[in-house]
């Protein structure tokens, strides 16, 4: 699919399609509020600073994660300037989106108990593919990897059945997911997952990828762009690895497309292999508050 026909798609999907009913969660004022200084071009440390600041529970997971041993400092950041200056604007926005979009979209449902823990872990491992790479944004990719299933929850508050078709599809090895979303709801969570960060307003090359992530054929069309193909790969080995960590069965789509993701950002295995290890610390320090 073309981007311009994935934007008509979403707009279809929300205003005449299976989505027309489903609550898209607003963005957050302060989200909001980061983006509208991010667009100025040249951010003021300061200004996301004080953003940053002016939540107490953001602030302090904020300062908690400039400490984790992702970024390895020598010396702990104390204050929330300290943490945007070592992590940059970039880093401390998408940092401060995952806080924001833990906090505005609410998982109660025991079939995503550790909903936000692995795709945490999913960014983070993005992030660290993103900076192995050539002319990836890491930022973006970080941001990328905390909305790749973020539709699991919209819909799960939003279409009646859905947690039935949740079960089955965890469950099911013979299709994919999305297979089985789609028939049952005639959409999916990539679908509805671009539809929350077009939404937000976060970068078009974010919530195309998003709706992307689970179509391959995409690494081969040169229509897309290639950040997004790039994104799309990326996010395929993040969740093979973060599954690796948490003990998942490996995944239909993973031995089928896997080698292919490899392929498409000439990574070889022992490349993965490495980054298992690399990222073992960095996983096993995520806690979601």
């Amino acid at each position: 699919m073309k981007v311009a026909e994935i934007n008509r798609e979403l707009d279809i999907a929300r205003d005449a399609g299976p989505l027309r009913d489903i609550i898209i969660p607003p963005c957050p004022e302060l989200l909001a509020e980061l983006q509208l200084e991010v667009s100025q071009g040249d951010p003021d440390p300061g200004v996301i600073a004080c953003i940053a600041g002016s939540d107490v529970a953001m602030a302090a997971s904020l300062i908690r994660i400039s400490n984790s041993s992702f970024y390895a400092r020598s010396q702990p950041v104390r204050t929330v300037v300290e943490s945007v200056a070592m992590l940059g604007v970039g880093a401390t926005v998408s940092v401060l989106t995952g806080f924001l979009a833990r906090n505005a979209i609410r998982v109660n449902s025991p079939l995503l108990a550790h909903f936000w823990e692995s795709s945490t872990r999913r960014s983070l491992a993005m992030a660290y593919i993103a900076r192995q790479l050539y002319d990836v944004d890491a930022d973006v990719a970080q941001t990328c990897g905390l909305f790749c299933h973020v539709g699991i929850p919209v819909m799960l508050q939003g279409l009646k059945g859905y947690s039935g078709t949740l079960a089955e599809a965890m469950a099911r090895q013979d299709r994919t997911f999305t297979e089985t979303e789609n028939a049952a709801h005639r959409t999916d969570h990539a679908v509805v997952g671009a539809l929350v960060a077009k939404t937000w307003r976060l970068p078009a090359v974010i919530s195309i990828a998003v709706r992307l992530h689970h179509d391959f054929t995409a690494l081969r069309d040169d229509a897309i762009p290639i950040e997004v193909r790039n994104l799309v790969a990326i996010a395929a080995i993040a969740e093979h690895l973060v599954g690796k960590h948490e003990g998942v069965q490996e995944q239909r789509e993973w031995e089928r497309h896997g080698d292919e993701c490899l392929a498409f950002l000439q990574v070889g295995a022992a490349e993965v292999d490495a980054w298992v290890d690399a990222l073992y610390p960095a996983f096993e320090s995520v806690l979601v508050n």
